[in-house]
């Protein structure tokens, strides 16, 4: 599992700490420094919690994509 970039950046442009995301979504701040590290796979719920609180959607925040994979036209 990747690093989640996606979530600290999100997370730092709302000027927001671990501790105030974790606070926002009912976790522990170390729930989200584990998801944050890809040491932690969040359920589907969590996911979307996460997403609100940040104002981003699950493609922006939790979509791997696939360097494999040709983009559509």
């Amino acid at each position: 599992m990747s690093r989640n970039l996606a979530i600290k950046s999100a997370r730092a442009q709302k000027d927001m700490t671990q501790k105030d995301l974790a606070a926002a979504v009912g976790v522990s701040r170390q729930t989200i420094n584990a998801i944050e590290q890809g040491e932690y796979n969040p359920t589907i719920k969590l996911c979307r919690a996460i997403c609100r609180a940040l104002g981003k959607t699950l493609d922006e925040l939790f979509w791997e994509e696939d360097n494999n994979e040709k983009k559509q036209p």
